[in-house]
């Protein structure tokens, strides 16, 4: 079991263990986050709180029961109603439901909380899991687009009816 929450202080500590346990696993399919992203972590997930308080972005964590970071779902660059999804999960919980049953939390949190309108995301081509997430939840792909110089494809959700 798990639960989505919206980001907090309190949270840097166990989301920075999430990123470096799965660093690996991660840049496999999008770019490595670098070694100054773990490096300047406090500063950024300040950074991050701050933009979450200016509304600009929503942040939120998916914690198991045992309080540990199994995932992240963040609606950023939030605009004219619209604003883009991004997610990832722990290989750990990988295939299990969590990344659906997490993007279509946010997704109503979105609609009903954020007021959002539309929602847009991007993947890399060769990601059938996310692109799989997104067709789940009611994305359609609109267009093409590089992804860190890959191949990659975007995807629009309207939020009239975010579940």
């Amino acid at each position: 079991m798990f639960t989505v929450e919206r980001l907090l202080p309190e949270h840097g500590p166990a989301v920075l263990e999430f990123e470096r346990e799965n660093r690996a696993f991660f840049a496999a399919s999008v770019s490595d986050r670098g070694d100054a992203y773990f490096a300047e972590f406090e500063e950024r997930h300040r950074a991050l709180l701050a933009m979450q308080e200016a509304g600009t972005d929503h942040f939120h964590v998916v914690v198991d029961d045992g309080g540990a970071v199994v995932g992240r779902v963040n609606v950023v660059e939030v605009a004219d109603g619209s604003a883009e999804l991004g997610y990832r999960v722990a290989r750990s919980v990988g295939g299990r439901g969590v990344a659906t049953t997490a993007v279509r939390a946010v997704l109503e949190l979105s609609a009903s909380v954020y007021g959002l309108r539309s929602l847009r995301a991007v993947t890399t081509v060769d990601n059938v899991a996310s692109r799989a997430v997104l067709a789940r939840v009611g994305f359609v792909e609109s267009g093409e687009e590089l992804v860190a110089g890959r191949p990659g494809l975007r995807f629009r959700r309207e939020l009239r009816d975010a579940r």
